[in-house]
């Protein structure tokens, strides 16, 4: 997944499912993925959230000025991909 110029690099499917299973398997009730593109280490993590208020505020990939930028939303129930309105 991400096979175009618009991300950094590619991330391995398996890898995407383990963190899917990992959010939903957590103590903490988390309803969305993150993945998010660390320039310095130049990888891919997942960074899990509860409601969408903690969705909102994220510097988007690539017009991030920090270290790390948000590159996806996913629901981690229906694993569908989310889209938000203050994207720039």
């Amino acid at each position: 997944m991400f096979d175009s110029s618009d991300y950094p690099k590619p991330l391995d499917e398996a890898l995407f499912e383990t963190w899917l299973e990992q959010g939903r398997e957590k103590k903490i009730p988390y309803n969305y993925l993150m993945i998010i593109w660390n320039v310095v280490d130049e990888a891919y993590k997942p960074v899990y959230a509860e409601s969408r208020d903690e969705l909102k505020g994220q510097e988007w990939y690539p017009n991030n000025t920090g270290q790390e930028g948000l590159v996806a939303i996913y629901d981690l129930y229906s694993e569908s991909r989310i889209m938000l309105e203050n994207r720039h």
